[in-house]
């Protein structure tokens, strides 16, 4: 302190001047971060977007004639990612059994899967008969032995 202001009261330094900003500011840049925090997880917890995700979730095993053979395995993949050219596709994902935890609910005796996403049941519909659905099952059905397809909505 250097003095007292004429009520008596402290007169802070420069330095101390530079505490109390620098205390302010600190304080404007917590209450800033929280806030940007909360609204980061708001928005993970919607999806992390304003748009409105697929509603119909078009899953589908594939269990290959040659489970060892990493050509068709390969030639199954390559035929199962053409797909999401077709323009219904909203959304692709293309996996292998994962090595997760041996459990009695999980089945990981597939070869391959898809989940493809799309808005409605119209456009899974306008997929099932597009050409390239088409020229995937006659390219790529003498590959597998069985195919289980599970189709779920959006509730």
């Amino acid at each position: 302190m250097i003095g007292r202001s004429s009520g008596g009261l402290p007169i802070p330094t420069k330095c101390e001047t530079s505490s109390l900003t620098m205390n302010t500011d600190r304080r404007t840049f917590l209450a800033t971060a929280a806030t940007l925090g909360a609204a980061a997880a708001a928005s993970a917890a919607t999806g992390g977007s304003s748009h409105t995700p697929p509603k119909l979730v078009h899953h589908v095993f594939f269990w290959l004639k040659n489970p060892d053979s990493k050509e068709d395995l390969a030639k199954l993949l390559a035929g199962i990612r053409g797909l999401a050219a077709i323009e219904t596709v909203r959304g692709i994902h293309v996996g292998v059994p994962a090595s997760t935890e041996k459990r009695e609910v999980v089945d990981n005796s597939f070869s391959a899967s898809e989940i493809l996403y799309f808005d409605d049941v119209a456009g899974q519909d306008a997929y099932q008969v597009h050409p390239l659905h088409q020229k995937f099952v006659t390219e790529c059905s003498h590959l597998w032995s069985k195919v289980i397809v599970y189709d779920a909505i959006s509730v």
